[in-house]
């Protein structure tokens, strides 16, 4: 006989459950008690842990595998009487995203070695599992949900658990804790709506360093710059004028130049004079035969001879210097031809097509980008602070991640100047290291960090996990798989991507690392949230 009261009873264990979640009508896969099955999980890591707490009189528990996170809530536990669980996962990764896929099986061993086992494939809402167990005996018992997604299994040891043997039992041993006011509710299903993610915060190598301004520039035998070799035009070819982007090859010709005729000349007299030239020669060839003829017979004398071949050479000299001219200004073989002295990319044009130029001048700027040299400016009073320079990191304006550079590792300390620039009172610290990717661009000018080469072991956090919040620094610690807490923070060194936490948080608390902002949010203004659950 079902009495007034023990129907009241049911109703407040129940109640709970309807505003922890919104309840969509799927269909749950279950059995009932049966055998032990193995599975071959994936081993969980250092950090995973789970806890549990009562909310009203429901339980829930936020656990970590390798591979997910198991957010699960579900009423005390009565022999014989149906629990429903609600289990949120969460696969784990640079973004947290539902789990949407798999099936997952509950586990209650009981003290006695009894089995109760069901199972349930993912409800209508993506990450969450609604599977309904029937406890065994009740007393202690073992608790364990694991959920198997194609080739991935994962398992989540929630420990001991009590089995009620009565619903006036369970009330009596699940008492009422009301919730922390100043927690902050952010729900799973608002979670797997953003870019989100945490992480335990963990004691990490740190590196001193030190904040200068820094400029990237081709390495000193990766640049060159192309000059013309005489004054002149620059030929208006069929091929492509270079532009800036341009990649070329070593070797290849990149413009040609048609040198400038002195003022008078014209080809019409080059012309001429090359014909002379040509008869000059001609005579004075016949002239030197004509004479040596007489030098052997003995009818003059050998000066005369000689004076003829020094009178040949010079006229061969002139129709050599004749045909240079001629050739050049006839554009013979296209003008003179400027080729490029390396393979690499045109970062600057200082001319255009036809223009007329000087001789010397720079009218290309040719570099190899694949390895670029970070010149990191030191000023004088830093310089006690840093013996040898063990590497950098920068990050590109608008960049999403630092790029750090270790000496002997990805980079090459190439100097670290020993006379101070008298202009700047600086001293150069240059570091070179592969572009293969190709975004980084000649000239850029960055902040850089150079390392002092000391470090030691410190807590640290992301530094996307920081935020400052009217001029205070916090981060957002995880409560539980729904809460989390605004802590106020003092942070220490920078390192790349990670800031030292000095006081604040606790190593093995989970730190929010990417949607602090929309954890803060949730916090200021709930309504721009919107609702996780339909209650």
């Amino acid at each position: 006989m079902i009495t007034n009261k023990s129907m009241l009873l049911a109703l407040m264990l129940a109640a709970p459950l309807i505003t922890a979640c919104s309840r969509d009508q799927d269909e749950h896969a279950h059995d009932g008690a049966g055998g032990k099955q193995d599975h071959a999980t994936l081993p969980a890591p250092q950090d995973s842990h789970g806890h549990g707490h009562a909310h009203g009189s429901g339980i829930s528990v936020t656990h970590f595998s390798a591979a997910t996170e198991l957010f699960v809530e579900y009423p005390p536990l009565v022999s014989g009487e149906a629990a429903p669980f609600a289990a949120h996962l969460t696969w784990l990764g640079k973004r947290f995203t539902a789990v949407n896929e798999g099936r997952l099986a509950v586990s209650l061993v009981g003290s006695d070695g009894t089995e109760a086992r069901t199972e349930s494939a993912v409800s209508s809402t993506p990450g969450i599992f609604r599977p309904l167990l029937k406890p065994g005996p009740a007393g202690k018992a073992h608790l364990r949900l694991t959920l198997k997604a194609g080739e991935i299994t994962s398992e989540h040891d929630l420990g001991e658990v009590q089995v009620y043997p009565n619903e006036q039992a369970a009330a009596a041993g699940s008492p009422e804790e009301a919730d922390d006011p100043a927690a902050i509710q952010f729900t799973k299903e608002q979670q797997w709506k953003l870019d989100f993610a945490h992480q335990p915060v963990a004691r990490r190598d740190m590196h001193a360093s030190l904040m200068v301004t820094a400029t990237l520039r081709p390495a000193a035998d990766r640049e060159a710059l192309i000059v013309s070799s005489t004054a002149g035009v620059l030929d208006a070819t069929e091929t492509a004028f270079p532009f800036v982007g341009m990649k070329v090859e070593k070797g290849q010709i990149l413009m040609t130049v048609t040198p400038r005729l002195a003022v008078g000349v014209d080809t019409a007299t080059l012309e001429s004079d090359l014909q002379q030239a040509r008869l000059k020669v001609e005579y004075a060839t016949q002239t030197t035969k004509r004479l040596q003829a007489l030098v052997r017979a003995e009818a003059i004398a050998a000066s005369r001879a000689v004076r003829a071949e020094h009178q040949e050479r010079l006229a061969r000299a002139e129709l050599r210097a004749a045909e240079r001219r001629f050739g050049m200004a006839g554009n013979l073989g296209g003008g003179i031809p400027l080729r490029s002295p390396l393979t690499g990319t045109v970062v600057e044009v200082r001319t255009t097509r036809g223009a007329p130029v000087l001789d010397g001048q720079v009218l290309l700027h040719v570099a190899d980008l694949t390895r670029v040299w970070l010149d990191a400016a030191i000023p004088e009073s830093e310089l006690g602070q840093i013996l040898t320079p063990m590497g950098a990191s920068f990050r590109l304006d608008g960049g999403a991640h630092v790029r750090t550079l270790e000496v002997g590792k990805n980079a090459t300390l190439v100097t670290f100047g020993g006379m101070v620039n008298t202009d700047t009172r600086t001293v150069p610290a240059i570091f070179e290291f592969e572009n293969l990717d190709g975004a980084l661009r000649a000239g850029m000018r960055v902040q850089a960090q150079v390392y002092s080469g000391q470090s030691s072991s410190r807590l640290a956090v992301p530094a996307a996990a920081v935020l400052d919040d009217s001029g205070q620094n916090v981060v957002f610690v995880m409560l539980d798989g729904e809460a989390f807490a605004r802590r106020a923070v003092r942070l220490g060194l920078r390192d790349g991507d990670w800031i030292e936490i000095e006081s604040g948080i606790e190593a093995g608390e989970r730190v929010v690392t990417l949607g602090a902002y929309q954890v803060r949010l949730a916090a200021t203004a709930p309504a721009a949230m919107g609702h996780g659950h339909a209650h």
